[in-house]
């Protein structure tokens, strides 16, 4: 199976070792991943901000990079529920490029999402034991429905006691361009998540989502909170290194 790794710009730029985390894990089942040079933003950071031609642009770039790829993947609910959700509504006017972009909707996967749902992989043989809460993020949930995958991945790593984050399905607010625009609200919603996620004394907050990781990480660390952040497949892929 032939996989095509999206990996996002807070990813490639600040986060690599979580696109390493995915592509080994993927290889282990079996993929052969590619990493397609010509990907860029997938412009949701430009469509959010109203800049709707300029996201039209580097959506088409985008396109381009992925069309000929079987599946592609992606570690981010939010980069792929903007292609899943918008990228139909930035083409509506355009029948060519909007075909193509669904037509890539229908294999463009967030990576629990991926794992659970085409490869059928709930147990991927890891230990990990630690005590560990999961914050799920909003569009991950909402725009892709991505609820149980994170869970089921988890539930089946031996030794991982999963503590149930309280209001777990309130944003962390991050939301990209809103932490910039709202700063004090964004503010108040990270230190309400911060406080839930100390107060259940686990030592590893597990995501989806690196902004909202990043988010709540420097919230944490700006408190002094002893708690380690990591993707679900660095968590995964830690758990089973030694397989």
């Amino acid at each position: 199976m032939k996989v095509s790794l999206f990996i996002t710009c807070l990813a490639d730029l600040m986060y690599p070792e979580v696109g390493e985390s995915v592509v080994r894990l993927l290889h282990r089942y079996g993929c052969e991943v590619d990493f397609p040079e010509l990907q860029t933003c997938c412009g949701q950071p430009a469509f959010n901000s109203g800049y709707q031609d300029e996201a039209r642009e580097v959506a088409r770039q985008w396109i381009r990079a992925f069309e000929h790829s079987d599946y592609v993947v992606s570690p981010s609910g939010s980069c792929t529920g903007m292609v899943h959700h918008y990228y139909p509504e930035l083409f509506r006017n355009e029948p060519e490029w909007k075909a193509k972009a669904e037509a890539l909707i229908k294999k463009t996967y967030e990576f629990s999402q991926f794992l659970v749902q085409v490869l059928g992989v709930t147990d991927v043989g890891a230990e990990f034991p630690h005590k560990v809460t999961y914050h799920p993020s909003c569009h991950a949930m909402r725009l892709l429905g991505v609820r149980n995958e994170p869970l089921q991945l988890m539930e089946k790593v031996k030794g991982l006691k999963l503590i149930d984050l309280p209001n777990r399905d309130e944003c962390c607010g991050f939301g990209g361009t809103f932490a910039v625009k709202m700063a004090d609200m964004s503010e108040a919603m990270v230190c309400e998540k911060a406080k839930n996620v100390a107060e259940t004394g686990a030592e590893v907050l597990v995501g989806t989502d690196m902004g909202c990781l990043m988010n709540i990480q420097g919230r944490l660390n700006k408190e002094g909170k002893p708690v380690r952040v990591m993707h679900l497949a660095q968590l995964l892929e830690e758990g089973g290194a030694n397989r």
